[in-house]
């Protein structure tokens, strides 16, 4: 009785590690050494496969032209480069605005006296008038002026002599003034005479007992003043 369960024993383990043996060699495909458990392999190098192989069961050292290779790992993300602002348009340098104009000058008489230009009492002019106009006159003004508009010219004489007279007197020195600048050129269109006589004396003298004292004091009342309007240079 005791050898009868002695052998069933026996039995049933050597099943128990068949079943084992095979599950094991169904689970690697390939037949292994014990104990190590590696691929046995043939004397040419190659390995044994079992009954049980498949090419899901393929080893790397075995068949590696079986393994499915690993999926190369996907490229890291390039980090986001934000693009660079576009330029700001170009804006063109406003020019600066130009000079105010410099107002046109006021013009100033030049103002002549009669004893320069005149023999007292008379309205011819001299030699020496004639050399004083040409400089204070004639020159001054071409040098001066690009372009005349009118020239002016008013006579004054003292208050010695009566009314009539002196405007009489004061109208004729300023035409002689005039001819002599049309003479030397000057358009006889734009130059305007006026006598005033002696309505607008510029110094008063008492009355002294020497007529000649009292000519003297009254030298500046007698005089002949020249205005020119045009366009400087």
């Amino acid at each position: 009785m005791t050898s009868k369960l002695t052998l069933s024993a026996a039995l049933a383990t050597a099943a128990m590690t068949f079943s084992l043996a095979a599950l094991e060699a169904a689970a690697q495909g390939y037949v292994t050494s014990s104990p190590a458990g590696s691929v046995w392999k043939s004397g040419s190098g190659g390995c044994v496969r079992t009954g049980y192989w498949t090419p899901t069961l393929a080893d790397a050292d075995c068949d590696p032209d079986l393994v499915p290779r690993a999926a190369p790992a996907a490229p890291r993300p390039r980090a986001e480069v934000a693009p660079p602002p576009p330029p700001k348009p170009e804006v063109a340098p406003v020019a600066p605005p130009p000079p105010p104009k410099p107002a046109p000058l006021k013009p100033v008489p030049l103002t002549l006296a009669a004893g320069e230009l005149f023999a007292f009492d008379r309205a011819t002019l001299t030699p020496a008038g004639r050399a004083k106009l040409e400089k204070e006159v004639v020159d001054r003004v071409k040098q001066d002026y690009s372009d005349i508009r009118v020239i002016n010219i008013n006579g004054h004489s003292d208050r010695l002599g009566g009314t009539q007279y002196n405007q009489r007197l004061s109208e004729r020195r300023a035409e002689a003034v005039r001819n002599y600048l049309v003479s030397r050129g000057f358009d006889g269109s734009k130059i305007e005479t006026y006598g005033y006589g002696k309505t607008m004396p510029v110094k008063s003298c008492p009355d002294q007992k020497s007529r000649k004292a009292v000519i003297e004091c009254l030298t500046p009342n007698r005089r002949v003043e020249i205005e020119v309007q045009g366009t400087r240079r």
